[in-house]
C-alpha cells in the first residue's frame, strides 16, 4: 500500500460522511456522518505521518534520533486529539438529541428550529 491508496480511501469515506451530513434529516445519522469525516481525517493524518515525514528525514541524514521521533509521531498525536474532540462531540450531540426528543418527540434536524420557542 502506498500513500495514494490511503488518500483515496480517506477521500471516499469523507465524501460518504459529507453526503450523510448534508442529505439526511435524522440527527443521529448526521452525527454518525460527522464521525465518518473525523475518521477520514485521522486516516489522512496517520498516512502523511507514515509516508511523508520519513522521506523528509531520509533527505537530511544529520537529524538526530530525538528530532526524527518527534516528527514520526506527529500524525498519531493529531489523531488522538481528533478522537478526543470526536468523543466530546458525540456526548454533547447525543445530549442535545435526547433533549430535543423529550420536548418534541422528534429527532429530525429540521425540527431543531422549534427549540428556540
Amino acid at each position: 500500500m502506498n500513500l495514494e491508496n490511503f488518500l483515496i480511501v480517506a477521500a471516499i469515506i469523507f465524501s460518504i460522511g459529507l453526503y450523510g451530513a448534508m442529505a439526511k434529516r435524522n440527527a443521529i445519522t448526521v452525527l454518525m456522518s460527522i464521525e465518518l469525516m473525523f475518521n477520514s481525517v485521522n486516516i489522512t493524518a496517520v498516512a502523511f505521518s507514515r509516508y511523508v515525514v520519513p522521506q523528509a528525514i531520509l533527505a537530511d541524514p544529520q537529524t538526530t534520533a530525538d528530532t526524527a521521533t518527534r516528527f514520526l509521531l506527529t500524525g498519531q498525536i493529531f489523531s488522538v486529539f481528533i478522537i478526543t474532540v470526536a468523543a466530546a462531540e458525540v456526548a454533547l450531540g447525543l445530549a442535545i438529541v435526547l433533549a430535543m426528543f423529550r420536548q418534541h418527540a422528534s429527532i429530525f434536524v429540521t425540527d431543531a428550529a422549534e427549540l428556540k420557542k
